[in-house]
């Protein structure tokens, strides 16, 4: 499904980070991933925050919704399978969260790229990009 105008890209960056929220929340409760509850919990709020600023992005440029279409931009690349937290093996789950956070930042890099024109836009899809890059980092230090 093709991402074409400013909103669609905010949607699919909301409902991203909501199915990482719900996978990180899973993995926290699930008892093979003990030794990792409080890196899950921390990235199921970092995930939820990041929610609240996709929000606020759509919020403050919602007059930024009637700009031409945006060309070449699909869902497809950024779709990645997540299920089953609560029940498989902790360095399953890890490499899981490691696919979704490499996932995020490659589709808020694009995005950023696809909405150039609107500065505040991008800037704030970059940092959008960096967080998740440095919650990979985290994900692939030494014990985790």
């Amino acid at each position: 499904m093709s991402l074409e105008t400013f909103g669609s890209i905010l949607n699919f960056a909301e409902e991203l980070e909501e199915q990482d929220r719900r996978f990180y929340e899973a993995a926290a409760g699930n008892p093979a991933c003990a030794a990792y509850r409080g890196l899950f919990s921390d990235l199921a709020a970092g995930a939820g925050q990041s929610v609240r600023t996709v929000q606020r992005i759509r919020r403050e440029n919602v007059t930024e919704m009637i700009l031409e279409p945006v060309a070449g931009f699909t869902r497809e690349p950024f779709c990645e399978a997540c299920e089953g937290a609560a029940v498989l093996g902790a360095e399953e789950v890890l490499a899981t969260a490691r696919r979704l956070e490499r996932r995020a930042a490659a589709y808020y890099r694009e995005a950023a790229k696809k909405l150039k024109a609107l500065t505040e836009v991008s800037r704030a899809l970059e940092r959008l990009a960096r967080n998740r890059e440095a919650r990979l980092g985290r994900l692939e230090a030494p014990g985790a």
